[in-house]
């Protein structure tokens, strides 16, 4: 079976695998990281793979189609997100009118959050594989082999005729060193200079070392959407071989690890930078964090060649962590800052402004709380209810969602729009808001004298006048606006 993986094109540069689906303030754009562990997935299981990022190669519709029809394929997965879904949709539909004899799959966080919805969109959808699809691929491809029936396929919505079908979900894949190294299919499909991360130096890889996340964060959209509560690692040694292959074939400046929270299971992420050290990798990586690291975890981190570990505070408010389930305390938080920077490791800090609960007041709360731990990089960003969370749940109860359309969760520029307004804090409110605490934070003296005494190297200073100058450009379209 000859099996095409596809990012469809959009009218802005989105990132459809980013927890935050918008072109972005400082240049970011992700990896398609999900597609391409699909993608080896099926490769591994005998199939013959394609895979185009037409957002990263910047390529319209007619080119995407063009590229794909020179592969053939006899099934088309193409990743979806909710600020894209409409035009994900068209692109389907001007493939299949084209090629009807072709199976067409939607994937993501949208598809999977609502997939009946999202089937009645259009009769060019012919499946949508819900959460984490890798092995519904697989299973999908038997169907059309004949060798299974589509009630046999877990986690796969179907139609048959006027009727759609949604299958129980699929379980979770349990042993992750089983699918193949990602960074692998990266380097035989994609174009490694192609994607950029504000925070990290270019250019950069992004890789998993586990999947699902136990926290129970409300607003919190890949735990609840795409890979689950259940925290599931690669061994160590699975791992560390992958960034070892890195270290030997990709020309790449920093390691990204992109799981929800690498820091889980701090025994393991010990094992990890043992084995890092064993190996003599002289590497630069970072992280997603939580604020409960022990600071010896932090020192092996920091000697094992972690750089910067991002960290979601949220909020300078205790009640308001309390809401959204954060099971973090303001005192843990301050306790952890002190820690990471004792043992050497930069933090960015990333603030959530209009979570259930929040004023005025609060929101001045987590500017002061932001004020004090001093992060060396911050984001202050609106609350986005992503359907399939708690959050998105609880505002569609209570009328405080102000989008009528999934168009409309962009603005003009491409970014996420504030769709969100409470009683006694608007929408209009919000997004002022949120863009003057980054001013008021990054125009700080004392935040800039921090700035320049502590990078110092070519390479840091490259990368913060590059995010620098990109998140400039974007208030003065917001000005304009």
């Amino acid at each position: 079976m000859r099996i095409a993986f596809v990012n469809p094109p959009f009218k802005f540069t989105i990132s459809r695998a980013s927890r935050w689906v918008e072109k972005t303030k400082s240049g970011t754009i992700y990896y398609p990281i999900f597609l391409c562990y699909a993608a080896g997935v099926a490769e591994k299981n005998g199939h013959e793979i394609f895979l185009i990022d037409a957002i990263a190669r910047n390529l319209d519709f007619d080119m995407t189609i063009a590229l794909i029809d020179n592969f053939k394929p006899d099934i088309l997965v193409c990743e979806s997100s909710t600020p894209s879904i409409k035009s994900d949709v068209s692109f389907i539909e001007r493939y299949k009118n084209d090629n009807p004899r072709v199976k067409t799959v939607l994937v993501g966080t949208h598809p999977s959050a609502l997939p009946d919805e999202t089937m009645k969109m259009s009769k060019a959808i012919d499946f949508i594989a819900k959460h984490e699809y890798d092995y519904t691929i697989v299973d999908l491809a038997k169907v059309l082999d004949g060798l299974k029936r589509p009630s046999q396929v877990d986690g796969l919505v179907w139609r048959e005729g006027d009727k759609i079908t949604s299958n129980k979900n699929r379980e979770m894949i349990k042993n992750l060193d089983d699918i193949p190294m990602v960074s692998e299919i990266y380097k035989r499909f994609l174009r490694i200079e192609d994607y950029r991360y504000s925070l990290a130096m270019h250019p950069m890889i992004q890789v998993l070392s586990s999947r699902g996340c136990p926290n129970m964060c409300t607003f919190c959209l890949y735990p609840q959407v795409l890979m689950g509560r259940a925290f599931r690692p690669r061994s160590a040694e699975d791992f560390v071989k992958e960034l070892a292959w890195i270290y030997k074939n990709l020309k790449v400046k920093e390691i990204f690890i992109e799981d929800d929270t690498f820091t889980v299971d701090k025994a393991r992420v010990m094992r990890i930078c043992d084995l890092i050290t064993q190996y003599d990798m002289k590497l630069n990586w970072s992280c997603n964090a939580r604020a409960d690291i022990p600071y010896d975890v932090l020192v092996k981190m920091k000697e094992a060649g972690c750089r910067m570990v991002i960290v979601g505070y949220e909020s300078g408010n205790q009640g308001i962590l309390n809401t959204i389930k954060k099971g973090i305390t303001i005192q843990m938080a301050e306790d952890f800052t002190a820690d990471a920077k004792r043992a050497g490791l930069k933090i960015f800090g990333c603030f959530m402004i209009g979570l259930p609960g929040e004023t005025k007041e609060t929101i001045e709360e987590t500017f002061t709380f932001a004020k004090r731990l001093r992060p060396d990089m911050v984001f202050f960003q609106q609350a986005v209810p992503f359907p399939g969370t708690e959050f998105y749940n609880w505002c569609k109860m209570n009328k405080y969602i102000t989008a009528k359309d999934w168009d409309e969760w962009l603005d003009k520029n491409g970014q996420l729009d504030c769709i969100v307004s409470y009683p006694d804090l608007t929408k209009e409110e919000i997004c002022k808001l949120k863009d003057r605490l980054m001013i008021r934070y990054y125009t700080s003296p004392k935040h800039i004298a921090h700035t320049i005494k502590h990078n110092m190297s070519a390479s840091e200073m490259k990368r913060l006048g590059k995010a620098g100058t990109d998140y400039l450009k974007y208030l003065i379209k917001r000005r304009t606006k």
